[in-house]
């Protein structure tokens, strides 16, 4: 039933199209067909590198969250020490 389209077919296909479109509106869409994959390629290979600037964001600010943490602990421990030496100073 369907077999393949031949090399023929295909020039005829073409002929057709451009005697109904011509070859100015022809090179038109071409050229913004070609613009189009051009901004694609474009936005996939940029995409990575936004990503990358992001997670490198994230992880500055797990970074100075951890060391807040870090700080906080120390204060605390410190605090603590201090009401224990202050506690032994008493009792002695």
């Amino acid at each position: 039933m369907l077999s393949g389209i031949s090399i023929w077919q295909l020039l005829i296909v073409l002929a057709i199209v451009i005697m109904i479109f011509g070859t100015k509106k022809l090179r038109s869409l071409g050229g913004d067909l070609g613009g189009a994959v051009k901004g694609f390629k474009k936005a996939m290979n940029e995409e990575p590198a936004e990503k990358k600037d992001e997670e490198a964001k994230n992880l500055t600010h797990e970074k100075a969250d951890e060391l807040e943490k870090d700080a906080d602990f120390a204060e605390t421990k410190t605090a603590q020490k201090s009401a224990e030496q202050s506690a032994d100073k008493k009792d002695q």
